[in-house]
């Protein structure tokens, strides 16, 4: 497989499935399947739970918010609006009580207040993607990563799914955008999970959405600026 050929990002099995049902990036019909096999199948339900143990650390650095009283007036504005007009019960009591709030799940409120509401409360210049990922995989290899790119801390988390470099050989990470040569973001260092420094260059193309592939590299990385080895595993950075 080469840079010029389809990038685009493979299944990989059973793993790589659950993985992705754990970020949340299955369409929304292979969602329900994964919903069913957890229900049904032991063993799709422990890669589930080894997934949820395994990822979890990225949200580490995210600690819950509790929204500001200006989010719920918003949010009734934006669901109400059309009808502002005709006579209504009033609402208070229970949308105003912040034993309401907290109970329907901190999570579902954090969630809310800082991708539905504050946007319109609080209207940034620009608003990129928070976080995209991407499943980096490859026909007839077994090396296969998943990778989220994080706009807030500027940098890449890369988790190891499988496949080991050759002796004496190391990964390196590349970003595709168009047809334009790849760029390298440097080489992927080993272990269960890597983070990778995104510089202020690549910012702005991979908030836009761009390729990400891993090729097989002499020691310390590319010696031209350009893939040299086999492409090992590719993918597209989507939105969470």
């Amino acid at each position: 497989m080469t840079l010029a050929e389809d990038n685009g990002p493979e299944r990989g099995g059973d793993d790589m499935f659950a993985a992705e049902y754990v970020l949340g990036v299955l369409p929304a019909d292979e969602r329900q399947i994964a919903s069913r096999r957890i229900d049904s199948e032991t063993d799709f339900a422990r890669l589930v739970d080894g997934w949820e143990d395994h990822l979890s650390p990225l949200a580490a650095a995210y600690p819950e918010i509790e929204p500001p009283a200006s989010v719920k007036a918003a949010v009734d504005r934006r669901l109400f609006a059309s009808t502002a007009a005709a006579p209504a019960e009033p609402r208070a009591g229970l949308w105003s009580s912040l034993a309401f709030w907290r109970g329907l799940a901190a999570a579902a409120v954090a969630a809310l207040a800082l991708y539905i509401a504050v946007p319109y409360v609080n209207p940034p210049a620009v608003q990129p993607q928070t976080r995209l990922v991407a499943s980096l995989a490859a026909d007839g290899s077994d090396v296969k990563y998943l990778a989220v790119y994080d706009a807030a801390h500027h940098d890449v988390s890369l988790s190891h799914v499988s496949g080991e470099r050759a002796s004496g050989k190391d990964f390196e990470l590349w970003m595709i955008e168009g047809k334009n040569a790849p760029v390298s973001m440097g080489v992927i260092p080993s272990g269960a999970t890597a983070h990778i420094v995104v510089s202020p260059a690549a910012q702005q193309k991979l908030a836009q959405g761009a390729v990400l592939a891993v090729s097989l590299e002499p020691p310390g990385g590319s010696p031209t600026g350009q893939p040299t080895g086999p492409v090992v595993a590719a993918g597209d950075l989507k939105s969470i």
